[in-house]
């Protein structure tokens, strides 16, 4: 397993040709650098300060999404989700419409709209239809590390069932949570 610190993921993403295609499977993530946004979205604060602060702390992510789109790579996010929501997955929600305007696109499925399909068992960001890069966490949320899997016919796998979540996952802008 890769250590959260060494996640490899801007050699990947700088690395993809095509395509670039996030699969989020859990309904509660705890990661650090977002944990004052959404301590302060919990307690009711969408101010502009709060809306502000989370633009500057997410502009890595948005200029990267901005990069890589103008450099014609597709990236697309597909959601698995429980409803009624987490609030951590509302909170997610209201934060999308930055991604989209970053040039992501970004689709919602309800986890009883999925019970048929085959998926993995981890979050994943699959480029080029090539490499895997697997998201570990542990059962509260927090990002254990990495696995990097390059073997075709786990990458077909994981490409099939990421287009069957996208078939059937909702827009952003028409999905209610």
């Amino acid at each position: 397993m890769i250590p959260p610190e060494s996640d490899p993921f801007d050699d990947l993403i700088a690395a993809a040709e095509r395509s670039a295609v996030h699969l989020e499977l859990r309904d509660t993530y705890a990661v650090d650098p977002e944990s004052k946004d959404y301590a302060a979205w919990l307690a009711g604060d969408t101010s502009s300060r709060t809306r502000d602060s989370d633009r500057e702390r997410r502009k890595p992510w948005l200029d990267l999404v901005r990069d890589t789109v103008a450099r014609g790579v597709e990236m697309r996010r597909a959601r698995v989700v429980s409803l009624p929501p987490t609030d951590y997955i509302r909170f997610e929600h209201s934060g999308a419409p930055l991604n989209i305007e970053a040039g992501e696109q970004v689709r919602w499925l309800d986890r009883a709209d999925a019970v048929d399909l085959l998926l993995p068992g981890a979050d994943l960001w699959l480029f080029d239809r090539k490499v895997v890069r697997f998201g570990l966490f542990s059962g509260d949320g927090a990002l254990l590390g990495y696995e990097i899997i390059d073997d075709s016919a786990v990458a077909s796998r994981v490409a099939t069932a990421f287009e069957a979540v996208w078939e059937r996952a909702v827009p952003h802008d028409r999905f209610r949570i």
